[in-house]
Order: C-alpha cells, then sequence, then structure tokens
C-alpha cells in the first residue's frame, strides 16, 4: 500500500520524485521504488524523518509504537504524520510523539493499488483544517477520500476497508452460478464482473440513487423482480449489513486491543 501511494503521488506531480525519501527495512522493496520512479532512498526511518516534513507512516499496526519511538527524538510540530496502520488510535499515536505532534489517521482500502482507492481520514488533536487538506491532495492521488471524525473510522474499514472483498465474493457467487445455469465459467466471470463495473459507473455518472436504480431496471413480473424476491427471501441485505458491522465491530476491538 505504501508502495502505491508513492507511485500516486509521484504520477500526480504533488511532489518532484527528488523530494519524496522512502527508507523500508526491506531493501528490495525500497530499491524497486528507487530504481521505477525516482524517489531518494535513506537508511532509515530516524534520517527520513530529519529530512522530512510529511511522513506517511505505511507500516503494519503490530510496528506502528515502534516507528514512532524511533523518530519522536526528531518530531517537531512541523511535522504532519499520516498513518495508515490500520486500528491504532491517534490517542495512542500521539501519546508516543512529542506534544504538538499533528497526525492524520487514513484508512485506504487496496483499490488504491489501481488509482481506484476509497479512503477515510480522521484528524488528531493538533491537526489543523491545511493538514487535512495536505491529506486529502496526497491520498487522492489514489482514488478518493472522505474526512470524517476517529469514531466513525471503524465504519469507514467496516465499509470502504473490508468492502472489496464482499464485492469479489459478489462477483464469484454471480459467475458461479452463472456457470450452473450454462455458460462458461470464463464467460460467466467476465459477465459478472463488468456487470458490477457497470452497475457502480451507473451510480457514479448518473448522479441517481441505488434504488432508482433499481426500480429502473425492475418491471413488475420480470425477471429482475424474481431475482430481487429470491435474495431477500435469503438474506442478502441483512447479510450485507451484517458484514458491515461484524467487521466495523472487529475494527473497534483491534483499536482497544492496540
Amino acid at each position: 500500500m505504501g508502495s502505491a501511494l508513492i507511485k500516486g503521488i509521484a504520477k500526480s506531480g504533488i511532489a518532484n520524485v527528488d523530494k519524496i525519501s522512502v527508507f523500508d527495512p526491506n531493501e528490495d522493496s525500497a530499491n524497486s521504488l528507487i530504481h521505477e520512479i525516482g524517489v531518494v532512498g535513506v537508511k532509515s526511518n530516524l534520517e527520513l524523518a530529519t529530512h522530512s516534513q510529511t511522513i506517511l507512516l505505511a507500516v503494519k499496526p503490530q510496528y506502528i509504537t515502534t516507528v514512532l519511538e524511533e523518530i519522536a527524538p526528531v518530531l517537531t510540530p512541523d511535522h504532519l504524520l499520516i498513518s495508515i496502520a490500520a486500528g491504532v488510535t491517534l490517542a495512542k499515536m500521539e501519546s508516543t510523539c512529542p506534544a504538538g505532534t499533528r497526525i492524520i489517521r487514513a484508512m485506504p482500502n487496496t483499490p488504491a493499488l489501481i488509482g481506484l482507492g476509497a479512503t477515510g481520514i480522521a484528524p488528531g488533536t493538533q491537526a489543523s483544517e491545511q493538514d487535512l487538506a495536505t491529506a486529502s491532495q496526497l491520498l487522492e492521488s489514489v482514488g478518493i477520500v472522505s474526512v470524517t471524525g476517529e469514531p466513525q473510522m471503524d465504519a469507514v474499514t467496516g465499509l470502504s476497508g473490508s468492502g472489496p472483498a464482499y464485492v469479489y465474493t459478489f462477483i464469484e457467487s454471480l459467475a458461479m452460478q452463472a456457470k450452473e445455469e450454462g455458460l462458461p465459467p470464463e464467460e460467466s466471470l467476465k459477465l459478472a464482473t463488468q456487470t458490477v463495473i457497470g452497475a457502480a459507473r451507473m451510480i457514479e455518472q448518473t448522479g441517481m440513487s441505488p434504488r432508482e436504480l433499481i426500480n429502473q431496471v425492475t418491471s413488475p413480473g420480470g425477471t429482475t423482480l424474481a431475482g430481487l424476491a429470491a435474495l431477500t427471501e435469503h438474506g442478502f441485505e441483512k447479510s450485507i449489513a451484517a458484514g458491515v458491522h461484524a467487521a466495523s465491530e472487529r475494527s473497534r476491538q483491534l483499536a482497544a486491543e492496540s
């Protein structure tokens, strides 16, 4: 995810690549970025924090405290930290940093890897409106951004963070049943995938609500109505709601455990 964000930022032209420094304990990962897009490699997190004012913390949740403790000696109120460590609260990060440290918490999702991400961001107690604008600009290089409060970040996790897996499951189920109905497997998957892409684009481009579009495609006594009735009978809507809720609850539990 860190590589995807750096590539998006570089491609967007927000910052010149020679002004972007990277550090990764995995030298192969760092070298790949250095050679591919021309960013500057440094030898440690401390060196990066010493020479950079805006820092993207693209680390796994279990390592965030270690990284913050490492760079804390050089952090000043001039630094802006943007963390994508899932489930790690702003309070947890602020308690590890010097007083006055400006932090933004972000929750991107995997479609950011192809520039179609959906990211929620929430400001820490010291972050300003300008900090939110900066974080939004950087993260919009790989998709859309929604600014929210931290209490809503668990819902963001349950929706857009985990949501791609729900959609993949839906596409898989569509394709599998279409195969049972007589379509070849490769055609089933191709049609199912494009159906989901097209339906999403209809919402995006027409400005119509999902309910309006449902009504538009549903005729009395028709095939779509029969399919929708079967979905409701088997708990489709409730299952989706339960999935979002369960993922949101798990996000809350992880935050409490961190």
